[in-house]
């Protein structure tokens, strides 16, 4: 099995480049304490490489021979109840030696197989209430791989996450009542393009790097070098880099021989503490993972002693992830200064400032425009909090939802969400509830060894996120450029953005100007792409405001198409006013259509009244009010 394992994965050593997330692969196997690695970046990096190629050096680990949890055999306070129970009756545990391996969470992953469940075979055959061990218990003491993390269902990271903080599983459920150690080293790999990730989740990776390919051409010439070498003969590859791949090993054991007699300086542990309050990071997990990082290098290197080298490395490997305030916040990475650096670096700083108070006087006002092509203007957003209903009543008011759970659905059969209940299959059956199965086996008369037939079977009923899709419908057209209306709009616009990036919800961007409207952003959960598409739209022309609607009902008809239960939630902000017919049909005729279809479609319309007070002209907020059902906020 070894052998067959170190064929098909590629070896840690002949990775080209990547330094710094070898180094933070390797540091948290040296101190599993330093709460794991992320990985940022695009695809085709070689983020999942590294990551299954770090089994290939890790060490061998001592475990309770016929233990399924992987329990450390000398030390009690982190063994499961078996095997406690066993050592506390003077048993003597058997012992075993296993090599660390990198366990596969996948994304279809279930609840039952993540934490574990009912043993239906010793159920039916013995009639006893035993666990089947899940993942969790696979990998405990070992690393824990989410390729993908922030794609991962809501109600499955909640589970790891409650694991990962207390570094126990405890499972109570179907009438068992079970504990084991669950302390892994969580590694996981993300192309921002594909969404952000949950803060509570980022928070939990002690290190966390960003992965480019390199833009060397001897490197690119290298990678593909020794790619075609192992795809050609991966056990002649391998053998290649056999004593390399044996020297890290050493390496990573003699480093956790050494890593309790490293030692780190009053004055470097000042020197973090201050600038880790500079710059302005509230978690007290950043100087911890620092700490434990800049140790781990030492130890890497034979040192007892931590250098100012190796706090500026872990400061860089551990801070830059919690450097933001807000979501879509873009962070200088922090660097450690010398003193006597200090000085230049603050006279720079004074002079830049001189400079910058000459440029920005020409630019004080935020929303201020630049003339394009055509008499477009393209203004910046001001900032704005997101306004409240006409009535002000808090009761649907977008700042009322609690959570990122505010829509939700009842699926049957379907091996998705929190279960809450069973029923009698109506289909084909997908997702068996067993244990209910067999008590109503049980039930109907049946003993050990129990045979369920079809009139047993339950599948179970569960409660899952519906998935959402928020549409922000940007007019920025000419009269939202009087008194610099579409500043104010984009800065809604982008709180909405921050508000669907806190409930996980897909958005997309259409704008309204010149004679059609135009889907500027599709689906996506690229929150920054879509700030910064916001940012970027000129404003001038016309307003087809009927086209705006149509491209609405378009796309959410088209994403209902690849997903029957999305909620669609659109975030209309204009003025109301609308110049440019769709059908030649006169635009109030079409706005009633339109708005009726919205309704019927079950699109949840939410209009920002842009009007300022005298404001004349005619405005079709009222009709998209009373016909779309639409909730008004008035800015």
């Amino acid at each position: 099995m070894e052998a067959r394992e170190k064929r098909l994965i590629f070896p840690f050593s002949a990775i080209v480049g990547q330094e710094n997330a070898k180094l933070a692969l390797l540091c948290v196997a040296v101190n599993p304490l330093i709460g794991g690695v992320l990985l940022k970046g695009d695809k085709g990096t070689g983020k999942s490489t590294m990551v299954r190629a770090l089994a290939n050096v890790l060490p061998e680990i001592e475990v309770v021979a016929d233990c399924p949890f992987n329990c450390d055999p000398s030390n009690p306070l982190e063994m499961c109840d078996s095997c406690y129970k066993r050592y506390e009756n003077g048993e003597a545990l058997p012992v075993a030696k296993r090599k660390m391996r990198v366990v596969d969470l996948p994304l279809s992953v279930t609840i039952d197989r993540l934490v574990g469940t009912v043993d239906v075979e010793r159920f039916l055959k013995e009639g006893v209430k035993a666990l089947q061990p899940g993942i969790l218990a696979e990998a405990n003491r070992n690393i824990l791989y989410i390729d993908e993390v922030n794609l991962l269902d809501d109600y499955i990271a909640d589970s790891l996450l409650d694991s990962a903080a207390m570094g126990w599983n405890v499972i109570e459920r179907e009438g068992i009542s079970f504990k084991h150690p669950a302390r892994f080293i969580l590694v996981g790999s993300m192309n921002p393009e594909e969404g952000e990730l949950r803060p509570q989740i980022l928070d939990r990776f002690g290190l966390c790097v960003e992965v480019s390919a390199p833009m060397n051409p001897e490197d690119r010439i290298e990678i593909v070098r020794r790619v075609e070498e192992f795809h050609e003969d991966p056990i002649r590859f391998y053998k290649k880099f056999k004593s390399k791949e044996k020297e890290l090993t050493e390496k990573i054991i003699k480093a956790r021989e050494i890593l309790p007699k490293v030692e780190i300086s009053e004055d470097l542990l000042k020197l973090l503490a201050e600038t880790v309050i500079k710059l302005g990071i509230k978690t007290n997990r950043a100087e911890i993972a620092t700490i434990k990082t800049a140790k781990a290098i030492a130890a890497l290197n034979g040192r007892r002693r931590v250098t100012l080298d190796d706090l500026e490395k872990a400061m860089e490997l551990a801070l830059p992830h919690r450097l933001r305030d807000k979501p879509f916040q873009k962070p200088q990475p922090p660097k450690l200064k010398q003193e006597k650096n200090e000085k230049k670096e603050k006279n720079k700083n004074q002079n830049e400032q001189g400079h910058e108070h000459k440029h920005n006087h020409k630019h004080e006002d935020k929303g201020s425009g630049n003339r394009g092509q055509g008499g477009e203007q393209n203004f910046r957003s001001s900032e704005v909090d997101i306004p409240r209903m006409e009535n002000d009543s808090m009761k649907d008011d977008l700042n009322s939802y609690r959570s990122s759970r505010d829509s939700s659905v009842t699926v049957i059969n379907f091996p998705k969400g929190v279960p809450v209940s069973y029923i009698p299959p109506k289909d084909e059956i997908r997702d068996i509830d067993f244990y209910s199965s067999i008590v109503w086996a049980v039930m109907s008369g049946k003993t050990p060894p129990i045979r369920v037939d079809s009139s047993d079977i339950r599948v179970r009923v569960r409660k899952s996120k519906a998935p959402t899709l928020w549409v922000l419908v940007l007019d920025s057209s000419g009269s939202m450029a009087i008194q610099k209306r579409i500043s104010v709009a984009k800065g809604i616009a982008e709180k909405l953005v921050e508000k669907g990036y806190v409930k996980k919800s897909k958005m997309a961007l259409i704008v309204a100007k010149g004679n059609r409207a135009e889907i500027v952003v599709p689906p996506t959960k690229n929150y920054l792409k879509v700030i910064e598409s916001i940012e970027n739209v000129p404003t001038g022309s016309r307003t087809p405001l009927s086209s705006a609607l149509y491209n609405l009902l378009l796309l959410a008809k088209r994403e209902r198409i690849k997903e029957k239960t999305l909620k669609v939630r659109a975030f209309l902000i204009t003025d109301g006013k609308a110049n440019v017919p769709l059908l030649g049909k006169r635009i109030k005729d079409e706005i009633i259509e339109l708005a009726s279809r919205l309704k019927k479609c079950d699109i949840e319309l939410n209009v920002y009244d842009m009007r300022f007070a005298g404001d004349i002209g005619l405005s079709f907020i009222p009709i998209l009010k009373d016909v779309a059902n639409a909730r008004v906020y008035k800015v």
